[in-house]
């Protein structure tokens, strides 16, 4: 693999990559999740249930999504959050697949797809975020 030169924290333009691009550049497993909206298999990912406080970012592009004070564990198997870091940091988009009616999540910086929301989640938003962790990096927090 080679390095993601898309990739940064601070940069928030709008990325038009190509998905061949794209494919080039990221491992398989994030291409097929990020790029294919595949999803990776449930309790796989090393975040659904980890409490370490910290930042989580888009992997492909770097894109700032969620605190982990809007992490809860839900037990679906995913990594799960009540509210988005902004409001204008992800896109949403009906996604009727395989017989069921979601709302898919992406990226808004690189439009991949981070997941999907429901509307089973905590107080104070009642939303659930359900987010692939393959398509999370997380940095935690120094206390």
């Amino acid at each position: 693999m080679s390095q993601n030169p898309y990739y940064s924290r601070t940069d928030t333009s709008k990325l038009n990559v190509s998905n061949d691009e794209w494919k080039r550049i990221l491992p398989p497993v994030l291409y097929s999740v990020s790029r294919q909206a595949a999803t990776e298999p449930s309790f796989t990912g090393n975040m659904w249930k980890d409490e370490t406080i910290g930042n989580y970012y888009c992997a492909v592009c770097g894109n700032a999504l969620f605190k982990s004070t809007a992490k809860f564990t839900s037990m679906c198997g995913w990594p799960s959050f009540f509210e988005p870091l902004r409001k204008d940091n992800m896109l949403y988009r009906e996604d009727n697949s395989y017989g069921m009616h979601r709302v898919e999540v992406l990226c808004a910086r690189c439009e991949s797809h981070l997941g999907h929301i429901f509307d089973d989640g905590p107080e104070p938003t009642g939303k659930r975020y359900c987010m692939n962790a393959v398509s999370l990096d997380f940095e935690p927090i120094e206390e």
